[in-house]
């Protein structure tokens, strides 16, 4: 029997876990689960990212939810926060658009992801978007929050599940943030 440990996950955790499902699942084929160390075709996930796609669509203008789009292009990656685009109309497709304007409404959504930080898009052969960088949500959020762009209610179940999960990444100095944040408005605000 392959073990469900991986080296990262406190095994007395897991182990506690285990016992509990063979508990309630007392005659289970294993085989019928889809496990990451049995099948090809897994990617790292963080933990969290369930409420990270939502405060994406918090951030989004109303009625242009961008987390369809966002969870496409993680799944592209390899570990590596880089995705090449050469199929648009496909990633299109995989982000939930289709008919005559999928491209147009997906490019849109690139678009608004890029505008609020959490990805860098450079041109190439395949046109203005083909290679994408995907930046730590957590420290886009972060900036997003100081400016008072995020509420405190998502933020604060986005810290509390950062605690649980042991994500440092939201730990960073936010007063720090919020001073940087509003240094460069009042700089914007004095030229203007």
């Amino acid at each position: 029997m392959t073990s469900i440990f991986t080296k990262k996950q406190p095994k007395k955790i897991a182990q506690q876990k285990l016992a509990i499902r063979n508990s309630i699942w007392p005659d289970l084929d294993e085989n019928k689960l889809w496990r990451r160390l049995k099948s090809d075709g897994w990617l790292s996930v963080p933990r969290a990212f369930p409420l990270l796609l939502r405060i994406l669509d918090m951030l989004a203008p109303k009625g242009k939810p961008v987390s369809q789009t966002y969870l496409d292009l993680w799944c592209r990656t390899y570990d590596d926060s880089f995705v090449i685009v050469s199929k648009p109309r496909e990633m299109a497709y995989y982000a939930g658009f289709s008919g005559e304007r999928a491209q147009h409404t997906w490019a849109n959504r690139i678009q608004i992801l890029e505008e609020l930080g959490f990805i860098d898009v450079k041109s190439g052969v395949h046109g203005r978007i083909n290679y994408i960088l995907i930046l730590n949500p957590y420290q886009v959020i972060n900036k997003h929050y100081a400016a008072g762009h995020v509420k405190a209610d998502a933020y604060n179940a986005l810290r509390e599940r950062a605690i649980e999960i042991g994500a440092m990444d939201l730990n960073a100095d936010i007063e720090e943030t919020k001073n940087s944040v509003k240094a460069k408005m009042g700089s914007k605000v004095k030229k203007g």
